[in-house]
């Protein structure tokens, strides 16, 4: 599930890239055109993944789960089928509202979403008392609904210039769109799952159940403070596309710096506040001496986490603004899978370091990435990347 959503996620930001320098290049309609195009892609990706989950519980089985639990995943996976759709809805418009700055109108449809979905899954969970089917219901519903309300808006004259009805012209220069689009997918899912397999190797480790536990309090506060930062690389990958688009360079170098300033201030403050209370940071999630030991152990590890969390989600903003995602694909494979997750491995089975030595190693992929992506912005010619910028508006504002 979590990987079909990255996959969609990922393919989706190829609009902040083209959206963004449409919009700031004022070729507006192209991105109504940009949003179907999108969605042509992600349902149809929808379609391919489907069968991951009609026949779950054949492939649950296969793998050697028991009976029992592949029945009750496979119907569960079933009913959750209808979701995967509403997210290839759902994302383009949200970004086409993002790009043009339009982004309170997805934050109501959210809290509309949230009160519904909380009355709804009550509903179904305890009224009717349907369990797990019942909140596979809900968490339809609430995407459906969600997809209508901004639908709603962007489709029935909330957006006059972006959006002039369906068009042929979006079933123009899809290979090229499913390119960019899948590179972006590939840069998503390979930065999450890093993080994930994290959380995988600890299991593996002596003590297995305190070093997990542990490792998931650190990644929930790491996480939290996270979409702070997730914020940024959203307004930061806009800012900048729509300043390419506009053909000034400057004014996307300064947003740039404006921006990882800001947020790194910002983690700066937080890891500050991890290290004070190092010691109580666990007793939010746990009871457990041992646990809040261990978290005490590994707060360093937390705070310098959350500093790099201030930086690299601003840069990867830049890179999906400037339409690097293919770039910057490669360098999260070099750096999280060939230094990264050897290196924890190193530090954590070779010289004993345990759950201390693997998250050390994650750290130093992160590391190494932010690093690579610092110096590419820092030698980047703005100038020429708002050049890059118009020929691509140019290129794909053509409606043959």
């Amino acid at each position: 599930m979590t990987t079909t959503v990255l996959s969609q996620l990922g393919m989706a930001s190829a609009l902040e890239t083209l959206c963004g320098q449409a919009y700031g290049a004022k070729q507006y309609h192209m991105l109504g055109i940009y949003m179907q195009r999108s969605w042509i892609i992600l349902l149809a990706t929808a379609m391919l993944l489907s069968p991951m989950y009609i026949f779950s519980r054949q492939l649950l089985t296969a793998l050697g789960q028991s009976a029992e639990l592949s029945r009750e995943a496979g119907l569960v996976s079933m009913y959750m089928l209808p979701s995967i759709f509403m997210y290839a809805i759902n994302l383009p418009v949200a970004r086409f509202l993002q790009c043009q700055l339009k982004n309170w109108v997805t934050a109501v449809a959210t809290a509309v979403v949230f009160l519904a979905h909380v009355a709804v899954t009550w509903v179904l969970v305890q009224y009717f008392g349907l369990g797990v089917l019942g909140a596979a219901m809900a968490f339809n519903f609430s995407w459906v609904l969600f997809a209508a309300l901004q639908l709603a808006y962007a489709l029935g004259g909330g957006c006059p210039e972006t959006w002039t009805g369906f068009s042929a012209s979006a079933f123009v220069d899809l290979p090229e769109f499913v390119m960019l689009s899948a590179s972006s997918g590939v840069m998503v899912c390979l930065e999450n799952w890093y993080y994930r397999i994290l959380i995988f190797l600890a299991a593996y480790m002596k003590n297995a159940e305190i070093a997990v536990d542990a490792l998931s309090i650190c990644m929930s506060f790491a996480g939290w403070e996270m979409m702070i930062h997730l914020g940024f690389l959203a307004g930061t990958g806009v800012r900048v596309a729509n300043e390419l688009g506009a053909a000034n360079g400057q004014g996307a170098r300064f947003a740039t710096y404006v921006s990882t300033t800001t947020s790194f201030l910002i983690s700066l403050f937080a890891s500050l506040l991890a290290l004070v209370f190092h010691d109580k940071l666990a007793m939010i999630f746990s009871s457990s001496e041992p646990v809040i030991r261990a978290v005490d152990d590994i707060s360093v590890l937390l705070a310098f986490t959350i500093l790099l969390n201030g930086i690299q989600p601003v840069l990867s903003g830049v890179a999906i603004g400037s339409g690097w995602q293919g770039l910057v694909a490669y360098v999260n494979i070099g750096s999280y899978y060939l230094i990264g997750i050897p290196f924890g491995a190193l530090l954590g089975w070779g010289f004993h370091y345990g759950v201390l030595g693997i998250w050390a190693g994650m750290i130093g992929g992160t590391m190494v990435q932010t690093l690579i992506l610092a110096w590419i912005i820092l030698r980047c010619d703005w100038n020429e990347e708002a050049l890059k910028a118009g020929k691509r508006v140019r290129q794909w504002s053509s409606t043959k």
